[in-house]
């Protein structure tokens, strides 16, 4: 590694040591991204390759894929204080409350050591009524962890789910180096917003994350906000992209964007799975269908926010289409469950590392009555802890389709 001592003086209200190491922020020092960016003002993880990029037919997957859902960076350090200079792009809507900031976990040894914010940085202000968005820009902040413990320990800091994070200077009071690989398995994941983090605390509590930190595995996490769409681009990432279990979770994005119909829906599965098998021809793959959402159940897309709540300052979704529609082929989620569940069962025969998990298990009727979706569609901080902790009992389970003994 390049490390470059950088004096500097002292805050007047902290414990900063008086000099840092400048380490670069490279390849090694990075998990959970598909591809790094290198801009003028720094490092910019991406979740999808450029190939797919390069394929993007909207703004919408751009948006979701440069967001580091389940990126960190990882170092093995004596370090007792640790400065990240970040310079994030944060997305906030007229009418409506603030979204509050991103957060950085701090993991020692796989463990929670602390969880800050960054200030400063650009806003993307968007209009919900007409689709359009304001770039206004801000500066570089800086997330600091002080009190580390002095000894030689791995240290990851979890990138905010839901911040465009451009990674610009790591400094630390210590020398870094990376952390030699572990022989931990990686699990590689496709959902929607729901996988993405939605609007879980942090990004070690999103569900895939704490399934993925219960389960003793490494996480690269796909899942893409409003962009779990069957798109081959995807599916192609994930078939050049090395994995020792694979999981897709399929279904409300497709209900809510109304992009497709019956007809369309059980080939376009067919052929995901099939481009994911060109790379990962016995890897362990868990198909995992929508979980319960009830204004989708039965009813079709699109999702269209209630502007009357909006004015009030509350974000509510709402099903626009017809429920008698089904008979025209309009998806719906127990349309999208049964037909998962026949296509797996189908492809079973032949694939016996394929499986299925019905997304009602992870969280169901009953759950929603117990915890309710705040805008009828996205899981909140208990909801994801709660699919989390059950995706990890079910999946990771002995004799589970992701058990110590799968292949």
């Amino acid at each position: 590694m390049n490390h470059q001592p950088d004096p500097r003086p002292s805050a007047p209200t902290t414990s900063r040591p008086t000099q840092w190491v400048t380490t670069p922020v490279t390849a090694d020092l990075l998990r959970g991204a598909l591809d790094l960016e290198r801009t003028e003002q720094g490092l910019l993880p991406h979740r999808l390759p450029a190939r797919a990029r390069a394929q993007f037919p909207d703004g919408q997957v751009a948006m979701a894929e440069s967001q580091p859902s389940g990126v960190r960076v990882v170092f093995r350090t004596r370090a007792t204080a640790v400065e990240l200079d970040t310079l994030r792009t944060k997305v906030a809507y007229e009418g409506a409350p603030p979204r509050p900031d991103g957060v950085y976990d701090l993991l020692v040894d796989r463990k929670l050591a602390g969880r800050a914010t960054v200030p400063g940085g650009n806003v993307l202000m968007t209009d919900m009524a007409t689709g359009s968005v304001e770039s206004r820009p801000g500066p570089v902040g800086t997330v600091r962890f002080t009190g580390l413990p002095d000894r030689v320990k791995d240290v990851e800091i979890w990138l905010p789910y839901n911040e465009i994070t451009l990674l610009v200077a790591l400094r630390t009071d210590a020398p870094v180096e990376p952390v030699p690989d572990g022989g931990r398995r990686v699990w590689l994941h496709h959902g929607s917003s729901i996988s993405h983090g939605s609007d879980a605390e942090s990004p070690t509590t999103t569900w895939p994350a704490l399934a993925a930190l219960r389960g003793g595995v490494e996480l690269i996490n796909l899942g893409l906000g409003g962009s779990a769409l069957l798109d081959p681009f995807t599916a192609r990432a994930m078939r050049d992209t090395p994995a020792d279990l694979i999981s897709v979770k399929i279904g409300i994005n497709l209900v809510n964007t109304d992009l497709m119909r019956l007809r369309a829906f059980t080939p376009a599965v067919h052929g995901f799975l099939d481009t994911i098998r060109e790379g990962h021809p016995t890897t362990p793959l868990l198909v995992v269908s929508p979980v319960y959402c009830p204004i989708h159940e039965d009813t079709p897309g699109p999702s269209l926010p209630d502007l009357s709540d909006l004015g009030a300052g509350k974000l509510r979704l709402l099903a626009a289409g017809d429920p008698a529609e089904r008979a025209a082929g309009k998806l719906t989620l127990n349309v999208i469950r049964a037909e998962l569940a026949r296509i797996v069962k189908q492809r079973a025969a032949d694939d016996p590392h394929l499986h299925h998990l019905d997304g009602r298990d992870l969280y169901g009727e009953a759950d929603f009555a117990d915890l309710p979706l705040p805008d009828q569609l996205h899981p909140d901080a208990a909801t994801h802890r709660r699919m989390g902790e059950r995706f990890a009992e079910l999946a990771f389970r002995d004799g589970g389709p992701f058990g110590a003994g799968a292949s």
